[in-house]
């Protein structure tokens, strides 16, 4: 009976550990298939080929500050008390235009007194000369001495210094008197008056303000890469955010203008240093057409300049730059498995952007689904687009 019982005891032992080998034996290729199928999962995603295209360039600008090169005061140049505003604020001017009429009330007296002075020196001239010419005659003779004829001489020289003096007290007078008028110093228009009429000025000070807003400036600081594709004369498109042209000096709007659908043209003026010198930075400035009267010399935000002349590049999406600083995007290999790349970029037109190094044409990059993509997945990629050259 005992024989029997460590028999079956036996056999139920033997089977226990078959079933337990049985059991790690299928857990362990359980977890074989898993990790297989695991590694041979493709995620889906989308892609595109970089490819070649006519990319024109933009680049956004959070503030655009308008200068005007044609801008400055027009100044009193003697003192005064304005009698009147010939140009009034709105006024369009030539150079040289009387805008301001000054009057100092001691002038005219200043004139009429130097003017006496001139006719008394005139005559004490008249009269040493003819002194001075009989004296001559009386010399030949020997009629006089010599110290009588070196007298007569020198005040007939100092009458004639004493005349151009006074003279020259005269003209100087008119000067001033000419000077009563406050000119325009550009052809443009009177945007702001300092003073009004009856005030009473100074010779130097400031009292209106003229401009020209036709063509208005504003500088750049751009990086050499986008450098290079610039030259002077060359044109861009500016788009602004905002399009309330709000004045602040209150000039006119031209005749003609579109308003919020106006397009703004502006051109390079200058590039320093020049291209054909090495810098990592230039600056660049840039000349603005405002035939349209829209803009003034003040501060605009959030302004795009889209370049109007195009260029082949080698370019992908946008989409497709995994960093901020649109260097790094994942290259999907011919075995169909992921690697990150760092890339060298240039220009972007808000939807391309310019591959300068690291890509060839037809390499295929995702453009949706980076994140948590890791270099080695395997993916399969619906390619959309590839139209390029």
């Amino acid at each position: 009976m005992k024989k029997y019982f460590m028999i079956g005891l036996g056999i139920v032992l033997a089977l226990s550990l078959t079933i337990i080998l049985y059991g790690a034996w299928l857990n362990d290729r359980g977890e074989f298939q898993i990790a297989k199928r695991m590694s041979e999962r493709s995620m889906e995603l989308q892609g595109t080929k970089a490819s070649v295209r006519m990319i024109r360039p933009r680049f956004r600008l959070q503030t655009v500050n308008f200068f005007s090169k044609d801008m400055t005061d027009a100044v009193a140049l003697s003192e005064g008390r304005i009698i009147e505003c010939v140009a009034p604020k709105g006024s369009l001017v030539k150079k040289g235009d009387t805008i301001f009429i000054i009057k100092n009330e001691e002038l005219p007296l200043k004139i009429k007194q130097a003017e006496s002075n001139i006719l008394s020196a005139r005559a004490e001239k008249h009269s040493r000369e003819n002194q001075y010419k009989r004296f001559l005659l009386l010399k030949d003779k020997d009629a006089i001495s010599a110290q009588q004829f070196d007298d007569a001489e020198a005040a007939y020289h100092a009458a004639v210094g004493q005349l151009e003096v006074a003279e020259a007290q005269l003209g100087n007078l008119r000067i001033q008197e000419e000077r009563q008028k406050v000119i325009a110093p550009l052809d443009g228009k009177v945007l702001m008056l300092y003073r009004q009429q009856g005030a009473y000025v100074q010779g130097g000070m400031s009292l209106a303000l003229v401009g020209d807003f036709r063509k208005l400036y504003f500088s750049t600081a751009l990086n050499d890469t986008l450098a290079q594709h610039i030259t002077v004369g060359q044109e861009v498109e500016m788009i602004f955010s905002n399009k309330d042209f709000k004045k602040v000096y209150d000039a006119n709007f031209a005749a003609g203008n579109l308003g919020d659908r106006q397009t703004f043209i502006a051109s390079i003026a200058e590039i320093t240093p020049p291209l054909s010198q090495p810098a990592v930075m230039r600056n660049v400035i840039w000349q603005a057409d405002n035939g349209a009267g829209l803009l003034e010399p003040q501060t605009y935000g959030d302004v795009i300049l889209q370049a109007r002349q195009a260029y082949e590049a080698l370019t992908v999406p946008l989409a497709a730059m995994i960093d901020s600083s649109n260097n790094s995007l994942y290259v999907v290999k011919s075995d169909n498995t992921l690697e990150k790349r760092d890339v060298k970029t240039g220009s972007n037109d808000g939807t391309y952007i310019e591959v300068l190094e690291g890509l060839s044409a037809g390499d295929v990059v995702v453009t949706s689904g980076a994140e948590g993509l890791k270099s080695g997945m395997r993916v399969t990629v619906s390619v959309q687009g590839g139209d390029g050259k």
